[in-house]
This record gives structure tokens, C-alpha cells and sequence, in this order.
């Protein structure tokens, strides 16, 4: 096992989610659970 050196530690990129990429999977289950609810039991306007 070859050990890096300072240089080649920062030259790694890490494969994590972004904090768009997650901020966007959440907007999408929240749109999504809201069209499903409206579906399933619809309000009606006052």
C-alpha cells in the first residue's frame, strides 16, 4: 500500500453530494408527496 503525500491528498475529489444536488432531491419528494396528498384527499378552497 503506497502512502500519499500532502500534495496528492489535495489533488483528491470526493464523490458526496452537493448541497444543491440534495437541497433539489428534497424539493422533489416534497413536490411529490403534495401532488399524491391533493390527489388522494382534495381540498376545496374557501
Amino acid at each position: 500500500m503506497k502512502n500519499l503525500n500532502k500534495q496528492e491528498l489535495m489533488e483528491v475529489n470526493g464523490g458526496g453530494i452537493t448541497l444543491g444536488t440534495g437541497l433539489l432531491i428534497g424539493a422533489g419528494i416534497v413536490f411529490l408527496i403534495g401532488v399524491i396528498d391533493g390527489y388522494i384527499r382534495p381540498l376545496k378552497c374557501n
